[in-house]
């Protein structure tokens, strides 16, 4: 299957990591970077059974903004079959995670490979 490539931008850098596309988000997340990325976004979670991993770690600044991309990405990824995981480290945007639920819909880890490992480890398939 031929996939379209994903555009670039200064808020976003996407690659291919353990059989995942990752999107990292870089820098502040705010309005404007949020519709930078939104294309990409869309791009990478509408494919089918879209295994997708959102990397928060390079993330300076984090508001609502960036809370409805995760939320949309989740959505999107669920509705076609594919898997998502979210890798965050920053102790202010954990905190916005906690207090506003989206933990429990969508928990942080650390890093990708411990993302996957608990994936596999939930699934039961090795190699993720």
């Amino acid at each position: 299957m031929r996939h379209e490539p994903v555009p670039l931008t200064r808020h976003l850098r996407v690659y291919a990591y353990r059989a995942h596309t990752v999107l990292e988000f870089r820098g502040e997340i705010d309005i404007a970077a949020a519709a930078e990325i939104a294309p990409a976004l869309d791009l990478v979670t509408g494919r089918p059974g879209a295994r997708v991993l959102i990397d928060l770690r390079p993330v300076e600044f984090f508001d609502c903004s960036g809370l409805r991309l995760l939320h949309r990405a989740r959505a999107r990824v669920r509705e076609s079959g594919g898997r998502l995981h979210l890798v965050c480290t920053h102790p202010l945007t954990l905190r916005v995670f906690r207090v506003t639920g989206l933990t429990r819909l969508l928990p942080p880890y650390p890093t990708p490979d411990a993302a996957l490992e608990q994936a596999e480890a939930a699934s039961g398939s090795p190699g993720g």
